[in-house]
């Protein structure tokens, strides 16, 4: 190791290292304070006084030495040590420096030095710079309630014990940049202007109720056994592009006043943000976390929440402005301008898509979904939900495939999306219908599940808001579950159940197309059948004309006898037959009239059918339309 650039003691020095001590010589001397004489010590001390300069770079101080100094310094009046313009860099306290409710009046200069033991600066004062660069702090560093008035720098700073820095207030810039901490705890600490903690690491990290004047940054900070900024205060913005947590972080209650963007984060387990208020009028948040907690917040303007691999809660959340939740299609870029590494949570098994779990209590008139898996999301008990913007990459959960039995027959449920309350209701529903549901982690119990009546107003909403958006295909599958619900709703009059279960059963609402059709075909088939066996006579009756001549007047007399049909039954369903009933039935269905003569019995079966089969065709054909329609 090179010798220092100041006049050192060089005491001990040996061939393997010839430089020796490497503490300043005491002015007067040529060696530092620890190598004097006890005589040259004492008169040293003996000299100096409350706010007296002092350079001791390269020395190493014991517990005793720095005590005896530290008292050569103290006011009698105050009773606390007062220091003028201080130098202790590149020096090492062996054991314990206490420094506590210290007076700096000028620069203090720490810069690479070693704490071996406990560093005590509670209360102290700086009234100049305080310079820490690239201490390291073996034991506690405690700064509680110390008070920097100028910069603040602790970058690359190392604190392998508790940084303990509550209630400090720090009125100038405050440098923790690339710092690494084992515990750092800032709660309630004031920072009047900016806060950089860029790059630094941190093993846990306390700034619970402290406040931010200025800029706060934590860009590509790691902290890698959690972090509490619950209740913290960030006047400004707040810098944590590229951060990462790997225990989870917690921002609770943390008020953001003027912030415009937050992230790209990073998170191994949780964000949470609840109770937190962003007040500016557009935020931008980006994280990409496994959960991310939005309940209770406070957005008073617009705010974009742009997210990866997140499962979100809103429960109660208060959008004041459009509030767009988007699932970010592509990796969040670092302050290097590279994606971030999200193979940890690729390696959990977590999936880039983003779920939304609940929107309780919520106004959703100003929120806008984008790509959003609501698979499980409840929107039980949320306000104007008739406009809410869900976009066509939104999905929900389907209902369950397969055949099940009511009774002798044989059912399946048809395609369609639903709610995640529906299937919990249907889930606690006896019988085989109530099978392939899924009851989810998020009603376990049946008194918490909406009835059917709450879940016939949640989709009659819901469709609105499809509908307002142009997504009538959408519209369509809520159309058909509110219909449902109302169709199972014990507490409608059972003649309106009845008429939605023959609505059901013959078109699907109007919704199924082939269903209407295949009971077209059918009926059209079941007239031809017995139009052949009692509507068909036997043969077209002919006209007979009469006449008579009295008196020179002659008289004309046209009539058709009634058509008759006395076939045996074997020879009724022939192919001449079916073609005359065919060509009846399919006038019935445009509602035309054939022409036809049929018996007594067959004019009332071709006047039931030109009723029932053109209503099955119109409602075939508006199905048809519902899912085509734009």
């Amino acid at each position: 190791m090179s010798a220092p650039p100041w006049a050192h003691c060089g005491d001990g020095a040996n061939p393997s290292d010839p430089v020796g001590c490497r503490g300043i010589a005491v002015p007067g001397h040529t060696r530092c304070l620890p190598h004097l004489l006890p005589a040259d010590q004492n008169a040293y001390l003996a000299a100096l006084g409350p706010g007296a300069d002092i350079d001791l770079s390269g020395t190493t101080l014991d517990e005793q030495l720095l005590t005896q100094l530290l008292t050569a310094l103290t006011d009698p009046a105050t009773n606390k040590p007062v220091l003028g313009k201080v130098d202790f860099g590149w020096a090492t306290f062996s054991a314990n420096a206490f420094f506590g409710s210290a007076t700096f009046g000028g620069d203090a200069f720490f810069g690479s030095a070693t704490f071996g033991g406990d560093a005590f600066f509670g209360s102290a004062t700086f009234a100049d710079r305080a310079d820490f660069h690239t201490a390291t702090f073996t034991g506690t560093a405690d700064f509680r309630s110390a008070t920097f008035t100028d910069n603040a720098n602790f970058g690359f700073a190392t604190f392998t014990g508790r940084a303990d820095f509550r209630s400090a207030t720090i009125t100038d810039n405050a440098n923790f940049g690339f710092a690494t901490f084992r515990y750092a705890d800032f709660g309630a600490a004031t920072f009047t202007s900016g806060a950089v903690f860029g790059f630094a690491t941190f093993r846990y990290a306390d700034f619970g109720a402290a406040t931010f004047s200025d800029g706060a940054g934590f860009g590509a900070a790691t902290f890698s056994d959690g972090a509490d900024f619950g209740a913290a205060t960030f006047s400004q913005d707040a810098d944590f592009g590229a951060a990462t947590f790997t225990s989870g972080a917690n921002f609770r209650s943390a008020t953001f006043t003027h912030l415009q963007r937050l992230g790209p984060m990073l998170g191994l387990t949780a964000l949470d943000f609840d109770g937190a208020r962003f007040g500016g009028p557009q935020v931008v948040v980006e994280a990409a976390a496994p959960q991310i907690h939005f309940d209770g917040v406070l957005f008073s303007g617009t705010a974009s929440l742009r997210l990866r691999f997140a499962a979100v809660s809103l429960d109660r959340a208060v959008l004041a402005g459009p509030t767009a939740l988007q699932a970010w299609p592509t990796a969040f870029p670092s302050p290097e301008h590279r994606p971030l590494d999200e193979s940890p949570l690729v390696d959990q098994g977590h999936s880039p898509g983003v779920r939304l779990a609940s929107l309780e209590g919520v106004d959703a008139a100003h929120l806008v979904l984008t790509d959003i898996n609501l698979t499980d999301c409840r929107f039980a008990r949320a306000f104007h939900l008739d406009q809410i913007r869900i976009g066509f990459g939104c999905t929900f959960q389907g209902v369950p495939t397969g055949w099940r039995r009511r009774g002798p027959v044989a059912l399946r449920w048809s395609p369609r999306r639903t709610l995640a309350e529906e299937q919990h209701y249907r889930a606690l529903s006896a019988g085989a219908l109530g099978a392939g549901w899924t009851q989810g982690p998020q009603h376990p119990d049946e008194a918490a599940t909406p009835g059917a009546d709450d879940l016939a107003g949640l989709y009659q909403q819901l469709r609105k808001a499809f509908e307002d958006g142009g997504n009538e295909p959408d519209a369509a599958d809520f159309y058909y579950g509110e219909m449902e619900m109302r169709r199972v709703d014990p507490l409608r009059p059972r003649a309106e159940r009845w008429l939605l279960w023959l609505y059901w059963l013959l078109s699907g609402y109007g919704l199924r197309a082939s269903r209407a059709l295949a009971w077209l075909g059918t009926a059209m088939a079941t007239t031809a059948l017995v139009l052949m066996l009692v509507g068909l006579p036997n043969a077209d009756p002919q006209p007979v004309i009469s006449g008579s001549d009295r008196a020179g007047t002659v008289s004309v007399v046209s009539s058709i006898s009634d058509p008759a049909l006395t076939l045996p039954l074997g020879q009724r369903i022939t192919q001449g037959r079916l073609q005359k009933a065919a060509l009846v039935v399919v006038n019935s269905v445009v509602f035309r009239s054939s022409g036809q003569n049929l018996t007594t019995w067959g004019t009332v079966v071709e006047m039931l059918s030109r009723i029932s089969e053109p209503a099955l065709l119109t409602l075939a054909a508006l199905a048809i339309r519902g899912r085509v329609k734009r």
